[in-house]
């Protein structure tokens, strides 16, 4: 029987079980200074389970070993938690998870998120160990976004919910210890999926996307014309939140980066959506009547400068290409760069699916084309051994082809987007989420 849902079907078909490859076989010459683990999560629900939201999807983990110019394996595992055995989420057991957006590596920790729920701790080998609640410290939901500060390996991330209070934010030490947690007044009941840090500051994104008992797709939110886009800045130092009202009404999934420039200023940089473009991605997210071709419908890249000796904040567009899931070099997080990266979707004038940088000081662009019925993932960069420039290192992405139903994990030239290699996986990799590269120098220390 043909699957309803676009997010069970094409690029995002769900597999039914998790396998184990080893030596696998390389297009090219993998850098042998690629040493360390490209982990990514994405929702792959068991077979029979159509959920009502792509988001609900349950979690699985898909890895591959890099060492000394080889590939060592191949695995893929479901978080298993309460929610893949069959358990409800009903918000308010917060170890009932998906743990299906993001994993990352902290504090000696690889920890499954996703955003209304408590972490979940897997092993090197995706194995679930448990959930995480940082010692006890943390007692509501994480972001499936946290930053790391690059200087002081400190990890920022944030909790929200539709009730009082709608916000808190949260401070973990370099070894996974929360050191700061405080409310931060002024929120609202929005969908606050990602946040970004300067040096200086913590930035919020309070968004026309909110609470709305009135959506029956599992994820209770909804556009509304008559809340405004507000950023808040919060400084890093202490004290209190400053929300910025945008006048240009719009909504952030995503962020690239934040920065606070010579002036002052804070620079924000990230996919934007305007109320058609969220309800349109919305469609397709719940597989609603007349949801178009793919997860992103509209978001172009913009910037947002909020200065605060004025009080306000101005809005400039990037480009025009359709993308989303942006990402950079994240020894660059919080800091002023030149260079993001992205995922192109069809549409500007682009057929098929790319991979994008964008210098955001000259405004250029380039495309690595994946040809027809191929679809990348985020790009995750991983730096060379002894380079110098921001773009020196390496992009990593899995690849899926529908028509030769296999996936390869695919590492680019970061500089000029030229292929190096090529890791052929033991299967097909459904379409997914986020993910990070972890070298065997981060796991060590």
């Amino acid at each position: 029987m043909a699957l309803e849902k676009p997010f069970i079907s094409g690029h995002f078909s769900p597999v039914s079980d998790e396998i184990t490859g080893h030596d696998l076989k390389i297009r090219g010459t993998l850098p042998p200074e690629l040493n360390g683990r490209y982990f990514r999560n994405g929702h792959n629900p068991k077979p029979g389970i159509t959920p009502s939201h792509w988001f609900r999807g349950a979690g699985m983990l898909h890895g591959i070993r890099l060492t000394d110019g080889r590939a060592e394996w191949y695995r893929n595992r479901w978080v298993r938690t309460p929610f893949l055995e069959g358990v409800p989420f009903t918000g308010t057991e917060l170890e009932v998870s998906a743990a299906a957006t993001n994993i990352i590596f902290h504090g000696g920790r690889y920890l499954a998120l996703q955003e209304a729920n408590l972490p979940y701790e897997v092993s090197a080998e995706l194995d679930t160990l448990g959930v995480h609640d940082f010692g006890g410290k943390l007692t509501s939901a994480m972001t499936a976004h946290p930053k790391e500060d690059p200087e002081t390996g400190e990890l920022h991330f944030f909790s929200y919910s539709p009730f009082p209070p709608h916000l808190s934010y949260y401070v973990a030490d370099a070894s996974g210890d929360i050191v700061r947690s405080e409310i931060v007044e002024g929120a609202g009941p929005s969908l606050m999926h990602d946040f970004a840090i300067t040096r200086e500051h913590v930035v919020f994104i309070d968004s026309p996307v909110v609470f709305d008992h009135a959506e029956q797709s599992g994820i209770p939110y909804r556009w509304h014309d008559e809340v405004p886009l507000r950023i808040g800045v919060l400084p890093r130092a202490g004290g209190w939140t400053t929300w910025y009202e945008v006048p240009d009404q719009a909504a952030l999934l995503h962020v690239a980066n934040a920065y606070t420039d010579a002036r002052g200023r804070i620079v924000l940089e990230a996919p934007r959506l305007d109320r058609s473009s969220w309800e349109s991605s919305w469609k397709w997210w719940v597989g609603a009547p007349g949801y178009g071709t793919s997860p992103a419908t509209g978001s172009t890249l913009h910037r947002w400068i909020i200065d605060p000796a004025t009080g306000t904040v101005t809005t400039e567009a990037v480009n025009d290409l359709v993308t989303e899931f942006p990402s950079i070099n994240d020894a660059h997080t919080g800091a002023d760069y030149r260079y993001s990266y992205a995922i192109a979707f069809p549409g500007s004038g682009l057929s098929g699916y790319h991979t994008a940088k964008f210098d955001t000081r000259t405004g250029r662009q380039r495309l690595f084309a994946h040809g027809e019925g191929r679809m990348p993932g985020e790009a995750v960069f991983a730096p060379a051994e002894g380079g110098t420039a921001e773009d020196d290192g390496y992009l990593l992405t899995i690849v899926s082809d529908l028509e030769a139903d296999a996936s390869e994990l695919l590492v680019l030239d970061a500089g000029d987007l030229s292929e190096v290699a090529a890791v052929e996986l033991p299967r097909r990799v459904p379409a997914g989420i986020h993910g990070h590269w972890i070298p065997d120098a981060h796991q060590s220390a």
